[in-house]
């Protein structure tokens, strides 16, 4: 059992849209410092999980718990968040990084930066102008700073956003299939990118159809089927020793296993 200290839990997570169950009861633990993967064929319910994660959507059952502290919901159906106070610091310390980038198409790469922390966090734009040209230099884009988002190519767009994202000084980071819009080659600047943030120890869960990048950098991976986790280990466990027939077909399906 890990000592680290649990920055996000979600303990069985059920979710429905229209009638149709998604979620199934599904928990997960990411613990700080460590990378969590979810992998698993389209509408299994990867992204639906990330996205309930940090109250984007609303589970209809099941605990969340952020930095040891229960989130708290309304008694009444559809239950809701009961404290926005808390609502509000989840979503400026879980930072998601969107597959479609998310950026604002009326600002500056480096606006897009500064425009949350000085914003909603209330720190100082002089000094949040030079973090963020740290920022967008650490992915590969200082050259960029003053570049609006339709002047980029989409590998750029996604290092600009996730910039962004360490702009807010987050907790941890959230990855909704950060690459699956790229083609090969700009897919592998963004790979490059989320690799040097788990050699430094981020804690990140990471929704991604890129199999190898989920056994290079995950400390554990979750395995969804139909709503449910269906098989969860070490990287080395999952893509080496797949256990259930489904996981088996699922990898063999991919290229990289």
């Amino acid at each position: 059992m890990s000592k680290e200290k649990v920055i996000l839990e979600l303990r069985h997570l059920h979710k429905s849209f229209d009638g149709l169950d998604v979620l199934k009861g599904v928990s997960l633990t990411a613990h700080q410092g460590k990378v969590v993967s979810l992998i698993g064929s389209s509408g299994s319910g990867k992204s639906t999980l990330l996205r309930c994660a940090n109250l984007l959507e609303l589970a209809e059952s099941g605990d969340i718990y952020f930095d040891g502290e229960a989130v708290r919901w309304t008694d009444e159906a559809p239950r809701s968040p009961a404290d926005k106070a808390q609502l509000i610091a989840m979503r400026t310390q879980l930072s998601m990084v969107f597959q479609q980038f998310n950026l604002w198409s009326h600002m500056s790469v480096l606006q897009n930066v500064i425009e949350a922390p000085v914003t909603v966090l209330g720190k100082d734009k002089q000094e949040m102008i030079e973090r963020a040209n740290i920022l967008l230099n650490k992915v590969g884009i200082g050259d960029k700073a003053n570049a609006y988002p339709a002047q980029l190519s989409g590998g750029q767009q996604q290092r600009a956003a996730i910039a962004r994202a360490l702009a807010m000084e987050p907790k941890a980071l959230l990855f909704d299939e950060p690459t699956s819009a790229l083609d090969p080659e700009m897919e592998q600047e963004v790979v490059k990118v989320i690799k040097q943030l788990a050699d430094e120890g981020r804690t990140m869960i990471l929704v991604t159809h890129d199999m190898k990048l989920a056994y290079d950098v995950s400390d554990e991976v979750l395995f969804l089927n139909d709503g449910v986790v269906a098989e969860q280990g070490s990287a080395e466990a999952i893509f080496k020793r797949p256990q259930t027939t489904r996981l088996q077909q699922f990898l063999s399906a991919t290229a990289a296993f």
